[in-house]
């Protein structure tokens, strides 16, 4: 998926301006990448463009996961740098949903499987012929 495929997406799944999605976003993979290990984000910083990915990558020495549910990944994500906080509630499920279809499903499933089953509620259904939910 293009750089602006995604903000498109995600800013019609939120609802909000692609100047104000394409921070969200940002906003939203850093925050995952905190809450997934380095290797799961860098492999799906590798499967997006350049622009996106950078979001993904850690600096050296901080490769460990840090543990959080939705709320508090949601708080994290309003707490960013240009984020308008009444946005992030709306961000959040628009990013990831935009990026399982970005990714491959295995990629995806892989990320999924380190977050919560509270984070799957917020994603939106696998259209026809899309994957499928881990577990399901």
């Amino acid at each position: 998926m293009e750089y602006q495929d995604f903000i498109n997406a995600v800013a019609t799944r939120a609802k909000v301006s692609t100047d104000q999605a394409a921070t969200l976003t940002g906003a939203t993979l850093e925050i995952l990448a905190d809450r997934i290990t380095a290797g799961q984000a860098e492999d799906l910083a590798y499967q997006l463009p350049d622009e996106l990915a950078g979001h993904l990558r850690r600096p050296l020495g901080r490769e460990r996961a840090t543990s959080f549910g939705l709320d508090e990944f949601v708080r994290r994500v309003g707490d960013r740098p240009n984020v308008d906080r009444a946005l992030a509630g709306a961000a959040v499920p628009a990013v990831l949903t935009t990026l399982r279809e970005a990714v491959t499903r295995d990629e995806f499933e892989n990320a999924a499987a380190q977050l919560s089953k509270e984070f799957w509620q917020v994603i939106e259904p696998v259209g026809v012929g899309g994957g499928r939910r881990p577990g399901s």
